[in-house]
Order: structure tokens, then C-alpha cells, then sequence
């Protein structure tokens, strides 16, 4: 398919997003932990995460044609870990300080909106692939 405007900025935006917290995560897990009240590995590791994360949306979002399953595959991935990051919150699991709560339910907002502008991005695009 050929992406839209408005897939490719969608995908951008989360690239942009994503190597962020791949920075702050993966670089400052030892100084946000106590901060948050949440393990500092769990930090460390969503960071090294979102290094490669980021690299494979921001590779997609140059394509001229992407394979339209591998747009519903990052689709899928954010509502998961937007899912996952409220789940986290009410499992007990963790016990994060309201800065903590306040980090995990603003990430959660955050890539669920991404998630839905991709999808109407995804559907905004061309099903036809550039000869």
C-alpha cells in the first residue's frame, strides 16, 4: 500500500515520541526509579525497547510502500501497550509513587492517541502499490 500523508506523520510522531522515552528510560532508569517508585530495570529495559522500536517506525515512516500488515502490527503493538500500561497500574505488581502513576497513565494516553491516529492513517491510504 501507499501510505498517506497522515500515516506517515502518525509514524513520525511516534517515532519522535518512542526514541524520547528510549533516551529518558534508557539513560536515566537510576534516577527516575526512586522518582517513579518503580524498578529500575523495568525502565532500563522499556528504554532499550523503544531504541529499537523507534528505529523500525522511523524507517517505515520514510517507505514509499509498506506492507499494510506491518502497519496493523504497530497498530496492535501500541494498543497493547497502552493496555498494558493500565493493567501495570492495577495489578499490584507495582506500587509506583503518583509521579509514577501520573508517567505511566500520560505514556498510556499518549501511545493509545498514536495508535488511533495510525489507524486513521492506515485507512486514508492507498490500498495500490507505486509501480
Amino acid at each position: 500500500m501507499i501510505p498517506s500523508l497522515f500515516l506517515r506523520r502518525a509514524l513520525q510522531a511516534d517515532t519522535v515520541f518512542s526514541g524520547a522515552g528510549a533516551m529518558i528510560f534508557s539513560l536515566g532508569a537510576g534516577e527516575l526509579a526512586p522518582l517513579f517508585n518503580l524498578p529500575e530495570a523495568l525502565l532500563r529495559e522499556t528504554g532499550l525497547f523503544l531504541i529499537a522500536y523507534a528505529a523500525v517506525v522511523g524507517w517505515m515512516s520514510t517507505r514509499q510502500s509498506l506492507p499494510r500488515i506491518l502497519v496493523a502490527v504497530v497498530i496492535a503493538g501500541n494498543a497493547a501497550w497502552t493496555l498494558a500500561s493500565i493493567a501495570l497500574l492495577f495489578s499490584g505488581a507495582v506500587s509506583p509513587s503518583l509521579l509514577g502513576e501520573a508517567a505511566v497513565a500520560g505514556q498510556a494516553i499518549a501511545t493509545g492517541t498514536l495508535a488511533e491516529l495510525q489507524y486513521i492513517g492506515l485507512r486514508r491510504s492507498s490500498g495500490m502499490v507505486a509501480a
